[in-house]
């Protein structure tokens, strides 16, 4: 019998600097390991994408959480509330409208590569952290 879906999946592109980077924060920031993740590059990434009906690349990452899709800065806000301290305080920017909010997280999305580099290969975790990965 196949082992049941996470709950809480994060869907990150895994040659940008600034998303692996961000996994590793998320990760040291989530001892209840709450959150798996996979590369939107790799096989199970592609599926998960086109499972939620979203294109094979995505210019944010993705949180699916107990079924329902979440991108953007709705996605990264959510993300935060359950990280721990201070880092839930910021779901108080769930007041601002999604279309002011997803217009500065699409400045950074469109230019994350310019700022912040890109990988010739997938991000590897190291072994340690490697089980909370989705292959």
């Amino acid at each position: 019998m196949p082992s049941p879906e996470p709950t809480a999946i994060i869907l990150f592109d895994g040659v940008c600097n600034f998303c692996c980077s961000s996994v590793q924060f998320i990760i040291e920031r989530d001892p209840a390991q709450r959150f798996t993740f996979a590369s939107q590059q790799s096989d199970r990434g592609q599926q998960l994408l086109a499972d939620a009906k979203l294109p094979p690349s995505m210019d944010t990452f993705v949180l699916i959480e107990n079924h329902t899709v979440y991108t953007r800065s709705s996605a990264a806000l959510k993300v935060a509330a359950q990280l721990t301290q201070p880092w839930p305080l910021f779901a108080i920017f769930r007041i601002v409208p999604p279309f002011i909010r997803d217009a500065a997280y699409r400045l950074i999305a469109r230019n994350r590569y310019r700022w912040f580099g890109k990988k010739e290969t997938c991000w590897v975790p190291t072994p340690e952290i490697r089980a909370r990965f989705l292959s």
